[in-house]
């Protein structure tokens, strides 16, 4: 269990987020959407320890995430809004160095990387220059990084933004794969897409949970109408 609880966070004096509360179960897939400067960036940067919150708490299993950082982050899978590659380095060598660099055993390196290659459709690349490759297939490269050591947390910052309609099928086929082990929380514009693959709406107006929307199991069409009127104030 993943718990959002009371997350405030002020930038310049001017509140980013206030009282953000939500619980992720393992399986599940939320998507937090909202406008523009809704907080949804820093809200997963505070999640992903990049960001302090001024106060509220991260709970996995109970146990306070923000207090034990360094055992978080070996749980913790995190793909930003931008991502950055080492463009001089092969898909194989950059994969094999994130792994390192995340402490993971060398026996297992090996097996860590073909997993996510596989999982993530960039193993035919993986001797391919990161430089050479498209836009769509290096987002996979940063989506395979964000999933090398199987996270039991996966945060995903506007991770369709930029993908063709086929490149964003893949992207969602990741997706549902990776809720087999994590909690996963993905941020986007893309209702409709999202919809498809995500079993709850969180949405943020202001840096305020201004609805929380059930998509499990519920008609597609009825759950994006549901959220674009939340998004324009018209209700839960």
């Amino acid at each position: 269990m993943f718990e959002v609880r009371n997350i405030a966070f002020t930038y310049r004096g001017s509140p980013v987020l206030r009282d953000v509360s939500f619980v992720v179960s393992p399986g599940e897939t939320v998507g937090v959407v909202g406008s523009n400067g809704a907080g949804k960036t820093t809200l997963l940067k505070v999640l992903a320890t990049l960001a302090v919150p001024d106060s509220g708490l991260v709970l996995t299993d109970g146990r306070n995430a923000l207090a034990n950082a360094a055992e978080y982050r070996r749980q913790l899978g995190y793909m930003p809004e931008k991502i950055a590659l080492y463009d001089d380095m092969t898909v194989k060598e950059y994969l094999v160095y994130r792994a390192r660099l995340k402490g993971e055993p060398a026996k297992r390196i090996r097996r860590r990387v073909g997993e996510a290659a596989e999982l993530c459709r960039v193993a035919d690349v993986l001797r391919r220059p990161i430089r050479l490759l498209s836009y769509g297939v290096q987002k996979r490269v940063a989506l395979a990084d964000a999933l090398l050591l199987r996270p039991r947390v996966l945060l995903l910052d506007d991770f369709l933004a930029g993908l063709d309609s086929s490149m964003r099928d893949i992207a969602g086929e990741v997706l549902s794969s990776a809720a087999a082990f994590s909690c996963v929380i993905a941020t986007g514009h893309e209702i409709d897409d999202l919809a498809r693959w995500t079993t709850r709406f969180v949405v943020l107006k202001g840096g305020v949970v201004s609805a929380t929307i059930d998509a499990a199991g519920a008609d597609r069409h009825d759950v994006c109408a549901r959220v674009y009127a939340a998004l324009k104030g018209g209700g839960q």
